[in-house]
């Protein structure tokens, strides 16, 4: 538990409430989650979130991750509590559970910290996630990147919106030091907690820290992270104008465009629409190199109709536009589900199965070798058919009497219950709320 002394100003109640309205709207008596650790980031956060949702009828839930990383970890929480309740903020801890990796600390931590949070947002019905990032953190993510030698867009830093696959994660301080968070707690006599792992040099953030330190002062610097941000916004809007115009998306989860979009487009903006709907078919975890792009995008020039792969995606020329379908190769195999399971699978469906009698069944495309076989003289089917060069990367249904639905189809078995709904939902989407500066 520490109190720094800080000769900063404190931040004030109204430049939070300018900071929000300047990113995002919200509904009349908002109900926001707000990640807390405990530390003066987002402890100054929760109180000032706390405030602002009070005035405005609405409610805050602090969330605390425990990472179960550390034995004091424990008691950290329950003093963070003890804080939160004498202020009446509701506080609730989520849990990491299960074995933890030996490498990539961090980076799985981070990932299961979203997975929670995002989670709890979307079991509460919650539609707004906020976290205590500041300025400090946004000129150390700048750092890092340059060290790593990004492009123009990892320097812009962190977006001050952006869409998780349950709720929209809010960043209202990027625009705030850290010491200004502090002098806030210190002029509410609030302590907070430090965790040790900050400090620890086997991280690059905390070397930075420890080396040169972060240059949070220096104008400069600040000015050229708001310009590459604002630059990135422009270029992200301009991308989702052509992408408007030229790409369509199936919610079979397939795509086409226009080959003019290849004539009608710099070749710089051609190779970012491609990129684009390369992660969304895909589904990769990262986007393919530029040089893959580049090479697809002068072989989807020519005129031969022969199919192209890149990045997990088939790309084929059909009916005067370009079919992009998931790469079977590449796909996931076939999942068993189960009774009120929900699950995102091949990082493109969200699958949801009703906790109702019926099944078991298993989803997996109808191209792979373990699917059953569709028979296309079923009446059933009618005239909802597929060319068959879509019907291999349809999602399909079945149990142990073979094929129970094709949901894109309007197929269902006869007398079948208990069916999974399937939405393409990918994890990539085709576009996300623009990049935002505060």
């Amino acid at each position: 538990m520490l109190t720094l002394g800080s000769s900063a100003k404190p931040i004030s109640l109204g430049e939070f409430t300018a900071s929000l309205a300047s990113i995002a709207r919200f509904e009349s008596s908002p109900f926001l989650a707000v990640a807390v650790s405990g530390g003066p980031d987002s402890l100054a956060l929760a109180i000032l979130a706390d405030r602002w949702a009070r005035e405005r009828s609405g409610q805050i839930c602090a969330l605390t991750v425990d990472h179960r990383l550390r034995p004091e970890s424990g008691d950290e929480i329950r003093r963070l509590g003890a804080w939160l309740s004498a202020r009446a903020i509701r506080h609730k801890v989520l849990v990491w559970t299960g074995a933890k990796p030996r490498t990539g600390i961090q980076e799985a931590a981070r990932f299961a910290r979203y997975r929670l949070l995002g989670g709890w947002c979307r079991d509460h019905a919650c539609l707004h996630l906020i976290t205590g990032h500041h300025r400090d953190d946004q000129i150390e993510t700048h750092l890092i990147r340059r060290r790593a030698h990004s492009g123009q867009d990892g320097l812009a830093g962190m977006s001050a919106i952006r869409e998780l696959a349950d709720c929209r994660l809010l960043r209202p301080l990027l625009g705030v030091a850290r010491d200004r968070l502090v002098a806030f707690l210190e002029a509410e006599g609030q302590p907070f907690i430090s965790d040790p792992s900050n400090l620890n040099p086997a991280f690059e953030r905390s070397r930075l820290r420890q080396g040169d330190g972060v240059p949070v002062g220096n104008s400069r610097l600040l000015g050229e992270i708001h310009v590459l941000g604002r630059t990135r916004a422009a270029r992200e809007h301009e991308r989702d104008t052509h992408l408007a115009r030229f790409v369509s998306l199936h919610s079979a989860g397939f795509a086409l465009f226009d080959p003019a979009m290849m004539a009608e487009t710099p070749p710089e903006m051609a190779e970012r629409l491609l990129s684009a709907v390369t992660a969304a078919i895909g589904g990769a975890s990262y986007p393919p190199r530029r040089a893959r792009i580049v090479r697809l995008l002068a072989n989807l020039g020519e005129a031969a109709r022969r199919g192209h792969t890149v990045g997990g995606c088939r790309f084929i020329r059909w009916r005067e536009r370009i079919l992009v379908t998931r790469e079977l190769a590449k796909a996931a195999p076939p999942v068993r589900l189960r009774p009120g399971e929900r699950i995102v699978w091949d990082r493109r469906f969200e699958i949801m199965t009703p906790r109702a009698d019926g099944g078991p069944f298993t989803i997996g495309y109808l191209g792979l070798p373990e699917a059953p076989r569709l028979d296309l003289r079923t009446p059933q089917l009618g005239r909802a058919r597929a060319p068959r060069l879509l019907l291999s990367i349809l999602p399909g249904v079945w149990d142990e009497k073979g094929i129970a639905a094709v949901p894109h189809l309007g197929y269902a078995r006869e007398g079948v219950v208990g069916l999974p709904q399937i939405v393409f939902r990918p994890v990539n989407p085709l576009t996300q709320a623009g990049f935002a500066v505060v």
